[in-house]
């Protein structure tokens, strides 16, 4: 049902301008795209009346995370560094899956965010428990692999 006054739509891709009229009334898609639909849950964390950092504390925590692990990795402590980024990258992903608004932690649609932050963020910890010397983490087939295919 259209209430009076509304702005309407006359297809499916076109949306309305600032004077309430639909701005194409073709369904053939633009050539340069002016405008993106925001990713589901890219609203704000906190309520509007709260300060900017309060407002996206999920995207702050997980930079915060990771700017730690980069400072821990440069000065030396290269596994506990890197695990900290990787567990900061999986800990965004979890909060991408459980909160309803994760401010800017939300890029694309909720699927590819979580295929993302997980993938990246279990390849991190992976590596980094199995950086060397010592690796916490010892993979066989990894070693058969090296060296079936570096022979001399």
């Amino acid at each position: 049902m259209v209430r009076e006054g509304e702005p309407t739509a006359t297809d499916a891709v076109s949306a309305p301008g600032p004077d309430g009229r639909p701005r194409r009334t073709t369904r053939r898609f633009p050539l340069f795209t002016r405008d993106t639909a925001r990713p589901e849950g890219g609203g704000r964390a906190a309520p509007r009346d709260a300060p900017a950092p309060a407002r996206q504390w999920p995207i702050l925590a997980v930079t915060g995370a990771v700017g730690l692990g980069l400072l821990l990795t440069a000065l030396d402590l290269f596994k506990v560094g890197t695990l900290l980024i990787g567990v900061a990258l999986l800990a965004g992903g979890i909060m991408r899956w459980t909160l309803p608004d994760v401010g800017m932690l939300a890029v694309r649609s909720r699927f590819t965010d979580l295929v993302t932050y997980g993938v990246l963020g279990v390849t991190i910890v992976l590596l980094a428990m199995m950086a060397q010397p010592n690796p916490l983490l010892e993979i066989p087939f990894l070693d058969d692999t090296l060296h079936f295919t570096i022979r001399t």
